[in-house]
């Protein structure tokens, strides 16, 4: 099952691709009816709708789960512990990326934090010129889903024996630095490409 949920960060950024099942949080949930969606459920403290506003979501979404504004997760971390319920392969987050950097940065941690918990389960953020995704220790096959360029960073520490094959600028078992910028804007030149 592929879910996707659509966060409260500018409308501008709304990239999804086919998805069995969708979650919107907050001002998503407006964001998703006014793209032409209609979410299976909506979550989150709706702090940034009105209650007017609100109140027309429960009316054309009526799963819903309103909670208090004064807790430890975002509306975002909780829309994805729901997604990570319904036992999915894939998750996509869009509209975490263009507005408010400090919610950026928490969408980032977030999903590193689900894709380190749930090693089974691909967690994507998605914007119309991006796809992030945490890749844990393996060797990963490269697609470039229509993008032009793929970039690497080291998130914690510094990786040893990086290679990659099937690209412009290729590697064989070189160390990323956490703080390298070596690996950023490379193409994937071959069908069979990979890290």
């Amino acid at each position: 099952m592929k879910i996707g949920i659509c966060a409260s960060g500018p409308s501008s950024e709304m990239m999804l691709p086919q998805v069995d099942y969708l979650i919107g949080v907050d001002r998503g949930a407006s964001t998703l009816l006014e793209k032409g969606f209609i979410p299976n459920e909506i979550i989150g403290d709706f702090d940034s709708v009105t209650e007017e506003e609100f109140i027309h979501l429960t009316k054309v979404i009526p799963t819903y789960k309103r909670v208090s504004s004064l807790k430890d997760e975002t509306d975002t971390d909780l829309a994805i512990m729901r997604a990570v319920q319904l036992a999915p392969s894939e998750v996509f987050v869009t509209c975490v990326t263009g507005g408010r950097l400090d919610h950026q940065e928490a969408a980032f941690r977030s999903v590193q934090r689900f894709q380190l918990d749930y090693p089974d389960i691909s967690f994507q953020i998605i914007n119309k010129q991006n796809i992030i995704q945490y890749l844990l220790p393996g060797t990963h096959n490269l697609s470039s889903d229509g993008f032009k360029y793929v970039s690497f960073f080291a998130l914690s520490e510094t990786i040893q024996e990086v290679s990659l094959k099937g690209v412009k600028y290729e590697t064989n078992k070189v160390r990323m630095e956490q703080t390298s910028t070596l690996f950023t804007s490379n193409e994937i030149i071959k069908d069979k490409a990979s890290i």
